[in-house]
Formats: C-alpha cells, sequence, structure tokens
C-alpha cells in the first residue's frame, strides 16, 4: 500500500502524530478524512476559536496581548476562506479543526499552536455542531414561515369556496378548501415549534469538556458559553463529548416536515390529475413528457413526495450509528454530520420549493363548486335531520344507509327522490328537508371552533395568520 510522504501530511503535521513513527497509509488517511464535507463547520469554527482564545486569556494562558494577535489572524484566515475557495479544495487537512489550526501556525508560527492548549476535537466538534444546528433549525424555521405564509394567502383568497372532503379517497361531507389549506398549514406550524425545540436541545455548550474528562485549565464555562451564543453549558464532560440527541431530535423534526410535505404533495398530486381537476398546475413548477405533446406534470410535489425518503433515512442512519457505542467519544460519531448536513439542505429546498408552487397554484373553482354538490356528501345531514326530530342516531344512520341504497338501485340521486318515496323510509322527513341538505346549509352547521363553517375558518384564518407573523418575526 502507498504512504502519505508529502510534508503537509507527516505525522508531525498531524493534531496527532507525536507518537506515530509512520505515516497513515495514503488511501486510509483519504478513508478517515471529513475535511471534504466538515469544512462546511467553518464558520463555527473560527467564532469558537476566537472565543476560545479570549477565554484563555482570561484563565492565564495567554496574554492579551497573544489573544488580541490569534483573533486578527482568524478573522483573516475566515474572510480568506470565504473568497478563495481553490485554498479550501486543495488543502491536505485531516478536519476543519486542523485546516485552521494549520493555517493558524503558518501565519503566527509557535504562537498559533499555543490556541489548542486545554481543549480536545470531541469537544470542538460537538460544541460546533451543535451550533450548526441552531442556525440551521433558523433557516428551516424561516423556510416554513414562508411555506405556511402562502397557505394563508391561498385560503384568505379561496375563503367561501366549497370542495367535497374525502376520507378513504371517497366523498364524505363538504369543507371549504380554505379549511383544506389551513388543515395542511397547521401541520407546519407544528414543524415550526418541534424544529424550535431541536434548537433549544442543542443550546447547551460542550466546551470546557476536554476530551471526556474536563478541561485542566481554569476555564469560566459559563461566560465562553455566553461567548459563544449558548443559553446553558452541558452538565458531564463525558456525557456532552458523546451525545448526539439533539442531532436525532432536530432531524426527527425534519422528517415529519417532510411527511407533511409528502401528504401535501400526494393531495396536490391527485388534485391536478384529470380525475379530480381541483387545480391547475403552474407552468414554473410542472415539467412535460419528452413523447407526449399534451402532459403537464407536477414533478415538483412528485419530487418532494420522492425525497422524503432520503430525509427519513438520515434519521435511521444516526439511529443506527448511535445504538452500540459505548460512553465517551467514539470516531463512529463522525458519521453524524454528512448525514444531518443533507436532509437540512434537502429539507430546506422541498419547503421552498412547497410554498413557491402552492403560492402559484390556481384552483378551478367551478370545478370545485360541481364537485362540492356532490349529493352523497350531505347523508350526514340527513341523518343529522333525522335526529333533530328525535330519532336516535343509530337508527338515523341506518335509515339513510337504506335510503341511499334505493337510491342507487333506482338510479337517482337522494336530491331527486320526491318527498313522498322519502316517508316510506321515515315518516319524520318534511320539506324543511332540502333546505337542510343545501350546500351552503351544510357548511354552516359546522360553526364550532376548528370548524369548516365559513365564519369558523374566517376565525381560523385569522388566528392562523397570526401564529404565521410570529414565526415569521422569530425564525
Amino acid at each position: 500500500m502507498s504512504r502519505v510522504s508529502d510534508k503537509s501530511n507527516s505525522p508531525g503535521q498531524k493534531m496527532w502524530g507525536g507518537r506515530f513513527e509512520r505515516a497513515p497509509d495514503a488511501s486510509f488517511y483519504e478513508f478517515e478524512r471529513s475535511w471534504q464535507f466538515d469544512r462546511r463547520l467553518l464558520p463555527q469554527e473560527f467564532t469558537l476559536d476566537r472565543a476560545w482564545a479570549r477565554a484563555i486569556g482570561t484563565s492565564g494562558v495567554l496574554s492579551q496581548d497573544e489573544v488580541r494577535q490569534i483573533v486578527a489572524a482568524l478573522d483573516e484566515l475566515e474572510a480568506r476562506s470565504q473568497s478563495d475557495a481553490a485554498w479550501l479544495g486543495a488543502s491536505p487537512a485531516e478536519d476543519v479543526h486542523h485546516f485552521v489550526e494549520s493555517a493558524l501556525i503558518e501565519k503566527l508560527g509557535p504562537l498559533g499552536a499555543r490556541l489548542h492548549t486545554g481543549r480536545s476535537r470531541n469537544e470542538m466538534v460537538a460544541t460546533e455542531f451543535r451550533m450548526y444546528v441552531k442556525d440551521a433549525a433558523r433557516e428551516t424555521r424561516a423556510a416554513l414561515a414562508q411555506l405556511a405564509r402562502a397557505f394563508a394567502a391561498q385560503a384568505e383568497r379561496h375563503l367561501r369556496l366549497p370542495m367535497p372532503g374525502n376520507t378513504h379517497l371517497q366523498h364524505a361531507q363538504p369543507i371549504l378548501v380554505s379549511h383544506w389549506l389551513l388543515g395542511h398549514g397547521e401541520a407546519f406550524l407544528r414543524d415550526a415549534e418541534r424544529i424550535s425545540l431541536a434548537a433549544a436541545r442543542a443550546d447547551f455548550c460542550p466546551l470546557g469538556s476536554g476530551a471526556f474528562a474536563g478541561c485542566a485549565f481554569p476555564l469560566d464555562r459559563v461566560a465562553l458559553a455566553r461567548d459563544l451564543g449558548f443559553a446553558n453549558m452541558t452538565a458531564n464532560s463525558l456525557d456532552a463529548v458523546s451525545d448526539r440527541d439533539f442531532a436525532l431530535e432536530y432531524l426527527f423534526a425534519l422528517s415529519l416536515v417532510t411527511g407533511h410535505l409528502s401528504r401535501l404533495a400526494e393531495d396536490m398530486v391527485l388534485f391536478a390529475s384529470p380525475e379530480f381537476a381541483f387545480i391547475e398546475l403552474p407552468d414554473e413548477y410542472s415539467t412535460g413528457s419528452s413523447l407526449m405533446p399534451q402532459k403537464k406534470n407536477p414533478d415538483a410535489w412528485e419530487l418532494i413526495r420522492g425525497k422524503t425518503g432520503r430525509i427519513y433515512g438520515a434519521l435511521i442512519a444516526l439511529l443506527t450509528t448511535l445504538k452500540g457505542l459505548p460512553s465517551s467519544y467514539q470516531r463512529d460519531l463522525q458519521e453524524d454530520k454528512e448525514a444531518l448536513f443533507g436532509a437540512h439542505d434537502q429539507t430546506r429546498g422541498c419547503v421552498e420549493i412547497a410554498a413557491a408552487a402552492l403560492a402559484a397554484t390556481r384552483f378551478r373553482e367551478e370545478r370545485l363548486r360541481e364537485a362540492a354538490q356532490d349529493p352523497a356528501l350531505v347523508a350526514t345531514e340527513m341523518a343529522d335531520y333525522l335526529v333533530a326530530f328525535g330519532v336516535p342516531f343509530r337508527e338515523a344512520h341506518e335509515i339513510v344507509g337504506k335510503l341511499l341504497r334505493a337510491a342507487e338501485q333506482e338510479g337517482k340521486s337522494i336530491r331527486e327522490m320526491s318527498l313522498e318515496r322519502l316517508r316510506e323510509f321515515s315518516p319524520v322527513f318534511e320539506a324543511s328537508l332540502w333546505t337542510a341538505l343545501a350546500l351552503e346549509s351544510a357548511l354552516a352547521r359546522r360553526a364550532v371552533p376548528g370548524g369548516t363553517a365559513p365564519g369558523a375558518v374566517r376565525a381560523a384564518l385569522k388566528e392562523f395568520q397570526s401564529r404565521v407573523a410570529e414565526l415569521e418575526e422569530n425564525p
């Protein structure tokens, strides 16, 4: 096997190479290095390094002049990292910590090597990963606010538009399109709350935990945590370096986001089909067929539905990685970041596309109103009508069931049956039944909070808009 031989990769240039005589095997070094993906933590790395310099300066490890020199050098290196992609791409660094430390030593000499005093990569990556999850959570909540705003806008636009409501994909009862929209919207507001809870779980600073036993130098961990923007510090150094609960909770929250997106996508795919024809897909978020000229395919929604499996996979992958680990830090934990980075990117992209596609969707009002007039949708109203006249509900349910079967056999709808024919099933039926079976009456009767009556939906929309505004103000 070939050996790593260039000077930059020699054991003496590693963060751990002192006790080794020979350099790592070249193929193993490429296998174990994480710079290719953990370079994403560079912003967190530079922030952590500046805070650590100030903390060990306060404890007397560095002079204040040395702290200033290190912080200034870190500022310069961060600026270069943001503008010089080739510099990052050409680096043979093992990981993000190795990259910055090597660059700092190259810039400051022995002073740069002093920054790592009293700390371990175990606590550094745990801290930076938590910082990343907190930042990622804000991005996801902002995207969810955008999606929730699209639901609110469409609901306001279609406040009185009816549609058939389904259970088991069978016509059940009439509802308002705005009620359907807000039903989906509620799920995403819950998701935003879960994302916030995952971020709160990440808001504990492990720095000062050392490799797993704690820092040997006097350190104000509370001040260090505050300097890094954490609300709290971790309570136990052994737990702190190995805990990835916060990452699992964030992945679980993302899994629910995409699960809810997948359910929305399924509705939109069905509604766009000729059999439903409830919506018109926007050109900007649809594709055509390379063979069939007439096709307009709901690819945006299908891709969102399909990508959900990738997010679920990331959650299961990390759960599986963690399930058999002993206490303290293990190198297996390097596998935590790629899964979460990818899940975050994919979820954010799905939410943003869903928001834009939903906002551009046109609801076919004439078709929806026609479908909402299906007489089968008011069968429950007929049973409720009998109940209002004292018929026990179970008996009323039986009567209406028999009546529907007779109507089917006669090739008629309920509304086409004469009052005399209806009275053969129950003498309770009166002419007032036709008013009760009107679509507007059926909708208006569901006036309880959370129901589909126009007034209830209007109140729900107002409250929904208030929560969306709060989410937009506090992503």
